[in-house]
């Protein structure tokens, strides 16, 4: 089952041998394709149980189009991509209306159809108890079958034939015949120019009342809405006052609590749990067994002893000239973080020269570890999958965060995988964070050689691209099981962007992977996104939200162009 939600079953040669992506039901999802022929039919409504009222067909000649679930033809067509030019005068907005007479079943919501809004006590105009009359609709027609025929009728005949006849709901006159019609009247439109005339039947003492007596009705609205006024605004005025003082109470406790930390307003708002060192000190054993290194600490395993949870300690080096800025980076940015794809900040610890972050242990390690370790053989399949992992976890960072964050230092020893393989980014100790509105700042170099975006050396200004470069090199090395740079390797072959790029203008990708059975569709696919966004120039690299589309199959992708070896670039 995979994040998409596409459930997949694989043979023995990691072949797909069936897929729920191709049963479409009512649903699409992100990455889903509606092959030719296949249509999407809406959910049970109260108008129809049995299934939805609206189908969406993906016709053979490349055109999406929503027809009602009982008709087709450009002519009852709701909605049509207009891929071949059909129907061209299609609203893209069509929402319908109910009729003279008639009211939404459920108010606001014009898909539930619509009912009469007036008793039949009678059906003759003549009747003592009730009034009938003929309500016209230029330009409108049905495509419901009729029961009567009359000829050689003008507008006020077709209208006195209706209003005398009970099993008459409504009339459609055109050149002079008048067709009588029953009620459910279904898939009724307007077609501009049309001489055909819809005479409909309403109730007009009903209307009359309801008109009457609207104005008292609208009197004891306009009562209950001062009460609900009233009631509404006392208790907002008591909750603000409770919130007041709660808060007031909150904030003392907050301060007393956290007194020993001299950087306080990092962590308001964040929510994260404050450890002292000899905490950590007891639950690392004492920084015995290390994780990893990187460029702003060492990460230690440890075990918290009041729920026995496993978690790592990254312990920032105190030679950092800029370690306190470190921790702050890292407390501001991960902290108000929350994605399945990035690595949780559980807590920290500032005590004097001591700085420390707490975070999720990752039970599989980084990606590395997996990545260039020739004994781990992970299909094509699981690798696009890892991809688009990372992907939407720098997608949230670039445009969901409530800050815009550049990662910095994306590469396989930052992404690290759970339990279940599910990928996930870590170490924000070089990130940058953007003001609101602000698309790129200044910095000096960040992040390792091989995956650092070229304009890094260049001193020009350093956007979200910058994060874009750095993963398409992670992706070109995840689907080549090899490092961006080895120089163990043939001269050809020791640049990996510069190998994969003639090996895609050859038409020998499948050299990139050895003798791998592998899709040589997607692999092709796989490589053409890495060299989109290895790309020299910022402009020509796709944002992460395309890229994701990329991978997940939803967007063509375009034939792209060389990239510049960053080599040539410093």
């Amino acid at each position: 089952m995979l994040d998409s939600g596409n459930f997949m079953l694989y043979d023995s040669s990691q072949r797909i041998t069936w897929q729920s992506f191709d049963y479409p039901t009512d649903t699409l999802l992100p990455g889903q394709l509606l092959q030719a022929g296949a249509e999407l039919v809406s959910s049970a409504s109260k108008m129809n149980p049995a299934r939805g009222i609206f189908r969406l067909a993906m016709q053979a000649d490349g055109n999406l189009v929503q027809y009602p679930v009982e008709i087709s033809g450009p002519n009852y067509a709701y909605y049509a991509s207009g891929t071949v030019g059909t129907g061209n005068n299609l609203d893209t907005a069509t929402e319908c209306e109910c009729l003279p007479g008639f009211d939404r079943v459920n108010p606001g919501n014009w898909t539930s159809g619509c009912d009469r809004n007036f008793p039949m006590e009678g059906c003759k105009a003549n009747n003592q108890n009730v009034s009938y009359e003929m309500r016209s609709l230029d330009e409108t027609v049905w495509e419901d079958a009729n029961y009567a025929i009359l000829g050689g009728l003008t507008k006020e005949d077709c209208a006195k034939a209706c209003l005398e006849d009970c099993n008459c709901d409504a009339a459609f006159l055109q050149d002079g015949n008048c067709k009588k019609q029953r009620l459910p009247l279904r898939f009724g439109r307007r077609v501009r120019s049309n001489p055909i005339v819809a005479l409909i039947k309403v109730n007009t003492i009903t209307q009359s009342t309801r008109g009457a007596s609207s104005d008292s009705g609208n009197e004891i609205k306009k009562v209950i809405r001062l009460d609900v006024l009233i009631i509404s605004i006392s208790l907002f005025a008591l909750a603000a006052l409770i919130l007041a003082i709660s808060g007031i109470y909150i904030h003392k406790n907050h301060v007393g609590r956290y007194k020993k930390i001299s950087h306080v307003e990092l962590i308001e708002g964040v929510g994260l749990r404050a450890f002292t060192y000899p905490e950590l000190l007891e639950a690392t054993n004492e920084f015995k067994e290390e994780l990893g290194r990187g460029a702003s600490g060492t990460v230690y395993k440890g075990i918290l002893l009041d729920n026995r949870s496993i978690v790592a300690v990254k312990r920032l080096d105190k030679e950092l000239e800029e370690g306190e800025k470190e921790f702050e980076t890292e407390m501001k940015v991960i902290g108000k973080t929350h994605h399945r794809n990035l690595v949780k900040l559980l807590g920290y610890c500032h005590e004097g020269a001591n700085w420390l972050l707490v975070y999720e242990h990752m039970k599989n390690g980084s990606l590395a570890n997996i990545l260039f370790n020739h004994e781990n053989r992970v299909c094509l399949e699981e690798r696009i999958r890892v991809a688009c992992h990372i992907a939407r976890g720098i997608l949230y960072l670039h445009e969901e965060c409530e800050t815009q964050i550049i990662h910095c230092d994306i590469k396989p020893q930052n992404i690290l995988m759970d339990e279940h393989r599910c990928a996930k980014i870590s170490d924000f100790g070089l990130a940058k964070l953007l003001k609101k509105d602000q698309t790129n700042t200044y910095t000096g170099i960040r992040g390792n050689l091989g995956y650092v975006a070229p304009e890094w050396h260049r001193k020009l200004p350093v956007t979200v691209k910058a994060d874009v470069y750095s993963f398409g090199i992670v992706l070109l090395e995840i689907i080549c099981g090899r490092k961006s740079v080895d120089w163990s390797l043939s001269e050809d072959e020791a640049i990996l962007e510069e190998w994969v790029y003639n090996a895609f203008e050859t038409g020998e990708v499948y050299k990139l992977v050895g003798d791998e059975e592998v899709d040589k569709r997607k692999l092709d696919r796989m490589i053409k996104i890495g060299i989109w966004c290895i790309q020299d120039e910022p402009s020509l690299r796709p944002s992460m939200k395309k890229v994701l589309l990329m991978l997940e199959g939803t967007v063509e992708i375009p034939v792209p162009p060389s990239p510049t070896s960053f080599l040539s670039a410093i």
